[in-house]
């Protein structure tokens, strides 16, 4: 197994963390109670980081921040690390990553962007087994008619329509909301 090291960091939304390897990016942590993101991390083999901070994840770190204030940005040259994803959901991965800031597509325009019309529901579980959300957006996903679909991250789809409000885009009928004016910043707990 390839050495992890992992790294929590403070940001707008709560406290999120970051696993990486040699080979890219293994897993993004949305906002949770520190002792549960760490958690995590050693159940995913991963130690804390040593020394200092490399300056490829310095660099991931600064731009979520940076994300979460409402600054739009392009995580499509993070590099990530694809060894424990199968080619399915690599393809959808892919596919995702050129969905840009403030911009949503659907379970099933997705399906059919990887040349599989009739695999919204395998979309649909790729998104849920995202390792990288926000970097491989899946909360820009919805469902038809701009339902939202659901988010298995902390928070659940309060923490999805919150994203998606950062980047100015409503769900269904809903008003987006301009960032920070979020009556209640901490997201659920799970």
């Amino acid at each position: 197994m390839k050495l992890r090291r992992y790294f929590l960091f403070e940001t707008p939304f709560g406290i999120c963390g970051l696993v990486w390897s040699e080979s890219g990016l293994i897993r993004v942590l949305l906002p949770d109670e520190p002792a549960r993101l760490e958690a995590r991390c050693h159940a995913l083999g991963a130690g804390p980081v040593q020394d200092e901070v490399p300056p490829a994840i310095c660099d991931v770190t600064a731009r979520l921040r940076a994300g979460f204030e409402g600054v739009p940005q392009d995580f499509s040259n993070v590099s990530l690390d694809w060894s424990e994803i199968g080619e399915s959901e690599r393809a959808i991965y892919s596919e995702l990553r050129g969905i840009g800031w403030g911009r949503t597509t659907t379970y099933g325009a997705l399906a059919r962007a990887v040349g599989k019309p009739r695999a919204a529901q395998a979309v649909g579980i790729a998104m849920g087994r995202n390792p990288w959300p926000v970097i491989v957006p899946c909360h820009r996903v919805l469902g038809a008619g701009t339902y939202d679909g659901g988010f298995s991250a902390p928070g659940g789809v309060k923490t999805k329509t919150r994203l998606l409000a950062l980047e100015g885009v409503a769900i269904g009928n809903q008003t987006p909301l301009l960032p920070g004016l979020f009556a209640d910043t901490a997201p659920d707990k799970a």
